[in-house]
């Protein structure tokens, strides 16, 4: 009892030294919509948000901040979904979305309810509705600029994608081919669907080796360089430049390939505490703050210097993270 009234005094005081306003949002509740589960990332993300909105609850700055996880990766589900949290009288719905445009009816009609609606990581295109995202094209097209600088000659490549159909996938592939177009040494010869999971990644990337010529590279989403490595080392192939995905078991495999014979790559990706920093986009316009319809946040990239330090700051099974404070969202709000 007396650890959770710290706790809950230490989130209260840090709060009011950001300014954050609480009278206003204390009978307020928020829901999180989330598509899907079945990846390390996704258990990080849900992982983060009980950790960030737990204290704010025990606090009082807001009423409830439940998260809600669709069984499938359907957009009729995860509809329906939202349907059930606008019937529960939700004042905010944070959502990851299974589609940026599919779910774009109900978001107007919990828009239309009154409800705040912001998404982040998989946005919805849904003009009431606020977007939280990386430069996910951006994030594609580094890891092929990186690959140029390595090897100036270029070669084949083998792209892993994430799950079909999802914004996040999408943007992502436009910036790897776009470096690819930018830099036409490279070719890409293949491309899979790795769902994100490494297990889906190594059985993909190992159903479509055979048919592949030699591959120089592998550029990919996050949650799939282990099994790409994995789904080489099966087939007897030399091992190529893996991009990764932050992923602790990811780091883990790369830093003793380096460990034991210099092997050199990067990896990249969106920390999975954005959903911390939706939260504190939803409490602020709830509380009537200013926010604008779209925000940026940088990805977080981990090179070979940087690679001891983040894997020892990452969970095994788990993803390198950056969490949101109030005073963070504050700054994100604002520019800065």
């Amino acid at each position: 009892m007396l650890r959770k009234t710290l706790a809950c005094t230490i989130a209260l005081s840090a709060l009011l030294a950001t300014g954050v306003a609480m009278a206003d949002t204390k009978d307020k509740k928020i829901a999180l919509s989330n598509n899907y589960a079945g990846n390390s990332w996704r258990q990080a993300m849900l992982k983060s948000w009980d950790k960030v909105t737990k204290p704010a609850v025990e606090a009082g700055i807001v009423a409830a901040a439940d998260p809600f996880t669709t069984s499938e990766n359907q957009v009729t589900e995860q509809a329906a979904q939202i349907q059930n949290l606008i019937l529960q009288g939700y004042n905010a719905i944070v959502i990851n979305a299974a589609s940026p445009d599919a779910l774009n009816g109900v978001v107007k009609q919990a828009c239309d309810a009154g409800i705040v609606v912001v998404s982040f990581d998989g946005i919805v295109t849904e003009p009431c509705a606020w977007r939280i995202a990386v430069d996910f094209a951006k994030m594609g097209e580094v890891q092929v600029d990186y690959l140029a600088k390595k090897m100036p000659d270029g070669g084949n490549l083998l792209e892993i994608r994430g799950l079909a159909g999802v914004f996040v996938d999408d943007e992502i592939s436009k910036g790897i081919h776009a470096g690819a177009a930018k830099n036409p040494q490279f070719k890409i010869v293949g491309s899979v669907h790795g769902d994100w999971a490494q297990e889906v990644a190594q059985k993909a990337v190992a159903g479509i080796l055979p048919s592949l010529p030699e591959i120089k590279a592998v550029v990919t989403q996050g949650g799939d360089g282990y099994g790409a490595a994995q789904a080489f080392a099966a087939a007897g192939r030399p091992t190529p430049t893996i991009i990764m995905g932050n992923r602790q078991d990811e780091l883990q495999w790369w830093k003793e390939q380096k460990d034991a014979n210099g092997y050199e790559t990067m990896s990249v990706s969106i920390a999975p505490g954005v959903s911390t920093l939706a939260f504190w986009v939803a409490q602020m316009i709830l509380d009537g703050k200013d926010v604008p319809k779209d925000l940026t946040v940088p990805f977080l990239q981990i090179d070979q210097a940087t690679l001891e330090a983040n894997l020892a700051s990452t969970e095994k099974g788990g993803v390198a993270n950056v969490e949101y404070s109030a005073e963070d969202a504050a700054k994100v709000v604002a520019g800065k």
